[in-house]
C-alpha cells in the first residue's frame, strides 16, 4: 500500500476515530477577511479533492466562514464524504454585515449553529463540535458551562458525536470536562507562543487532541528572521519548518495549515516527511524561548 503525504505525519486520536495529524483548516475558502464567496470557486474546490488525495482525513471548518460559504464549497467538493473523513465544525461566534465576530452562546443560537452547520455540510450527524469562546487570538476567563451544556443536550440528542473547546484556559478546559467529555482543544499555539506548553504535555497525557491555530502568528520581525535564517539553510519555507516544528512538539498535536491554493497545499504537505535533526530543534526553542514546568489537570 502507497503511504499518502499526510500520512507520513503519523496519527492520532481524534474522539473515537485516528487521524493523521497533518489536517487542513478551510477558513481561507471564503472570500476576502472570510466574508463572501472566493473569487475562483473552482480553485478551492480542487484544493478541498487535493487534500483528500494527499491523505488529508481531518478537515476544519465553521458555518461563520463565509458565512455559510465554506461548508457549502465543502459539501460540493467532497459529498458524498470519504467514510475515513472527519470534518470538525465551530460554533460560538455569527458574522455581521461589516464583517465582525460577535459571540453567538445563548442555548438558541447554538441549537441554530448545529442545524445550520448539518445543514450546510449536508450530514446527519456533526463529528466533532468545538464551542468556541470569546477573544480572537487569547482565552477570557470566563465561565463556559452554559453553552457547553447547551452543546452537551444536542450531543445527547444524537446530533453530535464528540465535543471540544477553542480559546480556552486550562480552568475553563477543565470545566468543560467535567459537564461532558472533551476530545480536542483548539488554541493559539506556534513556535514563538509557548503559552500552553504546560496544557499541551497534561492533554497529550489524558490522550486529548490539541489543535494549534496561527502557526505564523505573533511572530517579532527578528524572531521571523531567526525562522527564515532556518529555513534557508534547509532549503524549505518558514512554515514548512514551522509545522515540522509543532509535529515534533507532541504527538497529540493535529495540525490544520489552510491555503486557498493546490501548490501551497502541497508545499504544507511536505512538512510531514521532513525530519528536524536535535541541532535545528535547539535552535527554534532559542527562538521561540521554553515553556513552563509541567502541569497536572
Amino acid at each position: 500500500m502507497t503511504t499518502t503525504t499526510a500520512e507520513k505525519s503519523g496519527r492520532f486520536a481524534l474522539g473515537d476515530r485516528s487521524v493523521n495529524r497533518l489536517g487542513y483548516g478551510a477558513m481561507q475558502l471564503a472570500g476576502p477577511h472570510v466574508m463572501g464567496p472566493p473569487a475562483d470557486r473552482d480553485a478551492a474546490i480542487a484544493v478541498l479533492r487535493r487534500a483528500v488525495e494527499f491523505g488529508v482525513d481531518h478537515i476544519d471548518t465553521s458555518d461563520y466562514y463565509g458565512p455559510y460559504v465554506t461548508n457549502e464549497i465543502i459539501r460540493e467538493a467532497l459529498h458524498p464524504y470519504p467514510e475515513d473523513l472527519v470534518i470538525v465544525t465551530k460554533v460560538g461566534a455569527r458574522r455581521t454585515p461589516d464583517g465582525q465576530w460577535p459571540e453567538a452562546l445563548a442555548p438558541d443560537e447554538l441549537r441554530q449553529a448545529v442545524h445550520d452547520n448539518l445543514d450546510h455540510l449536508g450530514l446527519d450527524t456533526l463529528e466533532v463540535v468545538n464551542l468556541r469562546l470569546p477573544g480572537f487570538a487569547e482565552p477570557v476567563e470566563r465561565s463556559l458551562a452554559e453553552p457547553f451544556e447547551a452543546l452537551a443536550e444536542l450531543q445527547q440528542e444524537g446530533l453530535i458525536r464528540h465535543l471540544g473547546v477553542s480559546n480556552v484556559t486550562t480552568q475553563q478546559y477543565a470545566e468543560a470536562q467535567s459537564i461532558a467529555r472533551v476530545v480536542c482543544v483548539q488554541n493559539h499555539y506556534n513556535l514563538v507562543h509557548r503559552h500552553d506548553d504546560p496544557l499541551i504535555d497534561a492533554l497529550a497525557r489524558e490522550g486529548v487532541a490539541y489543535v494549534p491555530f496561527f502557526p505564523l502568528g505573533g511572530f517579532t520581525p527578528l524572531q521571523s528572521a531567526a525562522l527564515d535564517t532556518v529555513a534557508r539553510r534547509l532549503e524549505t519555507t518558514p512554515m514548512q519548518v514551522a509545522l515540522t516544528w509543532l509535529l515534533a512538539r507532541s504527538p497529540n498535536l493535529l495540525l490544520i495549515p489552510g491555503t486557498s491554493s493546490v501548490a501551497h497545499l502541497e508545499e504544507n504537505l511536505q512538512a510531514a516527511a521532513r525530519v528536524l535533526g536535535p541541532a535545528e530543534l535547539e535552535e527554534l526553542d532559542r527562538i521561540g524561548g521554553t515553556g513552563e514546568p509541567d502541569v497536572d489537570l
